[in-house]
């Protein structure tokens, strides 16, 4: 899924919701409570707004320890200088004919939305995997922790802007592993160019093909592109653009995409671009980097869906957007080996980062693993294919915290008599500023296995 693959720093004071408008409506700032995060049995407080619990809720203690971590607007942080050299190099890409930026940067939206911002506004399936319960953190059937800040792009546009950058905390249910981790931050941007603009200077030509008529009336449909998603993988074009239109715009959007990689990486780095397959956008690449001998894939971006232009009032206009990771890029640029150490509080780790430069990280020491397996038996009934994975490990990083390094499955079995289904899990404890003692770990691996078994119903082994 595309990593689309921004928020000021919040303080910890209490400060009500609110939108700043300019004399011509569009959007400036939003900002919003410190999450002062509250869970009783039936309902959860976030952002002084009530939830109603029910069976989709699946957050944990451990993810809401982040929330308001703003890791991203954290001064002299990887994460931070990673975000300014975007923010910046888009400044200087883009300028109006006074010459100031002509993007503007939301570093301060809510990571709470709407399923309907986090997916339907953005054309995904009702039965895409990424909407299952397994791969998000639902505060209940409605409102989920936004699983990338592409879920802003809709209200943004409806807000009347035309160039943005949105950057946030994003939150997965995912494996453990040093690339990996259930809170990570993306960069998400849009640019919307309009037919006046893009054919100036050959105002005969259209962004839509001549027989095309907006599918929305009143906002109901009518006729135009409202053709299923398996319609809409062709990396040629959309049906309702015109070819002059789509290639005007892939050839803005990637030499701004190829210059950003060249800013941030050197002038001398090979790249490719690759076909891709993205529900909002088509066509659609990833930008991939040859380094340390791998190709690597640094973002995503495509031509954005006409549809969702025009369900955000827009038409006559062509647009592009991308998003990228910011851990991944931070875990280039600085040589990080371990995602964790994005969160430590150590100084050790915090003080080698100055004045906004690209340093090689040194590490502070090396700490020894300890490494213990767990087997339990599954729930008569339930097979190991029906165990979901994320489910163990959001209970591993609940009680466990950041001294898990790794989880791995390293068996199943199938009691051949009984029919009843094993599965063993290798975890991997590390400790990222002291060393671990076994006996430390023991406790923890042993609570792990309590956990599981009041939860799940499983039988140790």
């Amino acid at each position: 899924m595309l990593i689309f693959n921004f928020r000021q720093i919040v303080t910890r004071a209490k400060r009500p919701l609110a939108a700043s408008l300019c004399h011509d409506g569009k959007l400036l700032h939003t900002r919003y409570y410190g999450s002062q995060t509250k869970i009783n049995k039936d309902t959860i407080d976030l952002y002084r707004q009530q939830y109603i619990r029910d069976s989709w809720t699946n957050l944990t203690p451990k993810v809401l320890s982040h929330l308001d971590r703003n890791l991203h607007l954290q001064r002299n942080h990887p994460l931070s200088i990673v975000r300014q050299k975007i923010v910046k190099y888009f400044y200087g890409a883009y300028l109006s004919p006074r010459g100031n930026p002509l993007f503007s940067v939301y570093d301060n939206l809510s990571p709470v939305v709407s399923v309907e911002q986090n997916f339907d506004h953005l054309l995904i399936p009702q039965d895409h995997p990424s909407r299952a319960k397994s791969d998000c953190y639902y505060v209940n059937k409605d409102y989920l922790l936004r699983a990338h800040t592409t879920a802003h792009q809709v209200e943004l546009i409806q807000a009347g802007l035309d160039n943005f950058l949105v950057v946030g905390d994003v939150y997965r249910r995912d494996e453990i592993d040093a690339t990996h981790y259930p809170v990570f931050h993306q960069l998400d941007a849009v640019r919307i160019v309009h037919q006046d603009k893009l054919f100036e200077r050959n105002p005969e030509l259209k962004v839509h093909e001549t027989h095309y008529k907006t599918h929305l009336s009143n906002g109901n449909p009518t006729t135009g592109t409202t053709s299923p998603l398996a319609d809409c993988i062709d990396q040629h074009k959309q049906p309702c653009h015109t070819l002059e239109a789509v290639k005007l715009c892939e050839h803005e959007m990637k030499k701004v995409l190829v210059g950003l990689v060249q800013k941030l990486f050197g002038e001398n780095i090979k790249y490719r671009w690759v076909d891709a397959y993205f529900p909002f956008t088509q066509p659609s690449w990833e930008l991939e980097i040859f380094f340390n001998d791998n190709w690597l894939e640094i973002l995503g971006c495509g031509i954005t869906r006409n549809e969702i232009l025009e369900r955000a009032g827009v038409q006559s206009s062509i647009a592009y957007a991308f998003g990228v990771g910011l851990e991944r890029l931070a875990m280039i640029l600085f040589d990080i080996p371990d995602i964790r150490l994005f969160w430590s509080t150590d100084s050790g780790f915090l003080n080698q980062f100055r004045d906004d430069r690209i340093v090689k990280y040194k590490p502070i020491s090396s700490y020894p693993q300890c490494s213990n397996d767990l087997s339990f038996w599954l729930p008569e009934g339930m097979s190991a294919d029906q165990f979901s994975l994320n489910d163990f490990y959001d209970i591993v990083r609940n009680v466990g915290g950041d001294i898990i390094e790794q989880v791995t499955l390293i068996d199943r079995f199938t009691h051949p008599k009984t029919g009843k289904s094993s599965l063993c899990f290798r975890i991997v404890y590390r400790h990222m500023e002291r060393t671990l003692t076994q006996a430390e770990v023991n406790i923890v691996h042993a609570k792990i296995g309590s956990e599981l078994v009041e939860t799940y119903h499983v039988s140790i082994r």
